[in-house]
């Protein structure tokens, strides 16, 4: 298993080609997983690359809270495709003598100790919120307008990097381009989300940085369903 060289551009493509189906690289939630691959990525990954750039600002966001995630971190080579071997370095994520790759910054013994406790709390609570179905979901219908730099930017790309954001609890419907003047076009775009696990803020946030197609977004309809 693995990614192949993260440091190149044929692993990231090949990272990128992993997530296109998922938000994360193991399970449904950030974990140490995404900690192990963010550090063998040497920085952003390019634009084009969008479904690897979403999850690397994603997992970037977490930065302050990475000895907190759920898991183990294991070997780069534990991860990713299985018939791809990792070639990244020397393969292994976890050199506590290297503060060059470590993104996050280290941690002594002590802060580890409470960093497990804290992250086996942190699962046991989220198995026990999953285990249990509310009677009622809030759900929202969101349309949103994103608009473009200029009209020479591809729209078709832009709403492929807009559709490569995954999240529990959202779900993209129907797009459209609408006129703006002198050439331009934005994209309008409907998607659905569970009030409690999506918001506008983490919308804005994961689609504004796709910012070599994405100049901003606004949100034109929001409706309770």
């Amino acid at each position: 298993m693995g990614f192949g060289d993260l440091k190149s551009p044929a692993g990231l493509q090949v990272l990128n080609d992993y997530l296109a189906d998922k938000s994360y690289i193991e399970g449904y939630v950030p974990s140490q997983a995404d900690v192990a691959v963010f550090e063998a990525v040497s920085g952003p990954p390019p634009a084009d690359l969008c479904h690897a750039l979403r999850w690397y600002n994603h997992i970037k966001s977490y930065e302050k809270e990475k000895g907190s995630l759920p898991g183990v971190k294991k070997p780069l080579g534990k991860y990713g495709p299985a018939n791809v071997e990792d070639t990244t370095g020397s393969g292994a994520v976890e050199s506590k003598d290297d503060d060059d790759i470590d993104l996050f910054g280290s941690d002594d013994e002590e802060e580890s100790e409470e960093a497990k406790k804290l992250r086996e709390e942190r699962l046991a609570q989220y198995e026990s919120k999953k285990a249990k179905k509310p009677a009622l979901v809030a759900k929202s219908s969101i349309l949103l307008d994103v608009k473009p730099w200029d009209d020479e930017t591809d729209m078709a790309k832009l709403e492929e990097c807009v559709r490569s954001i995954q999240a529990d609890g959202l779900v993209w419907g129907s797009s459209k381009l609408v006129p703006v003047g002198y050439g331009i076009k934005k994209l309008q775009i409907q998607c659905v989300v569970e009030d409690d696990k999506v918001g506008t803020d983490m919308l804005e946030e994961q689609i504004t940085a796709f910012e070599d197609y994405v100049q901003s977004m606004d949100v034109a309809a929001f409706n309770k369903i």
